[in-house]
């Protein structure tokens, strides 16, 4: 029969605190389910939805895009800075990804500008930031049909002598997984390392 000592009681006293730390350490490393570093949306962002033409001015549905996770961004060609930062950004991350799963990944760039965004302007546009970068437009019924559905926001500034004006945006990118389930947010904000992190867990 085990006797306890004074020995084997004092190591016991000292030794609970370690034990009890370890013990709630391991409980909440169970029952983390954190699943992104970025933005989880998979709760409040209906999945993927669209119906709008393609750079080659084809009709597309979501049914184009299915079976492969795709990000989708909101923005305009003649965007003078936010776009082509965040679409660079997206390529040199994209370039980062192990090449055997970088073309699994699809890029779409959506207009908010279909007045000057034709989808011959959107091709030549996203032509230079890489092969998995796409570009659609649709009239502005369509185009708001999308940004409602994700509650994205977009105004036109006043145009100027030339007929210029800005499009104010989000600069926020959508993920969606193979299915067209959302599954988290991206910005500016959030580190390449958490991006690339989140890109690789949804293109598993």
């Amino acid at each position: 029969m085990f006797h306890l000592t004074m020995f084997n009681v004092t190591m016991l006293k000292r030794l609970f605190p370690l034990l009890a730390v370890l013990a709630v350490s391991l409980w909440l490393a169970g029952c983390s389910d954190e699943r992104w570093r970025t933005t989880d949306i998979a709760e409040r962002v209906p999945p993927l939805d669209i119906a709008l033409t393609d750079e080659n001015g084809q009709a597309v549905d979501e049914s184009d895009y299915l079976g492969k996770p795709a990000l989708v961004f909101f923005g305009y060609t003649h965007c003078p800075d936010i776009c082509p930062t965040i679409l660079a950004h997206l390529a040199s991350v994209t370039r980062q990804l192990d090449e055997s799963v970088r073309n699994d990944l699809q890029v779409l760039f959506i207009s908010v500008d279909p007045g000057r965004d034709s989808p011959r302007v959107l091709k030549e546009y996203t032509d230079a930031f890489g092969p998995q970068f796409i570009g659609l437009t649709g009239s502005k019924a369509e185009v708001d049909a999308v940004t409602n559905r994700y509650r994205v926001n977009y105004s036109y500034g006043d145009k100027d002598a030339s007929g210029n004006y800005a499009v104010t945006h989000s600069s926020a990118v959508l993920a969606f997984d193979r299915e067209g389930e959302p599954g988290f947010l991206t910005r500016d904000t959030d580190s390449d390392a958490a991006l690339i992190s989140d890109l690789e867990k949804i293109l598993q």
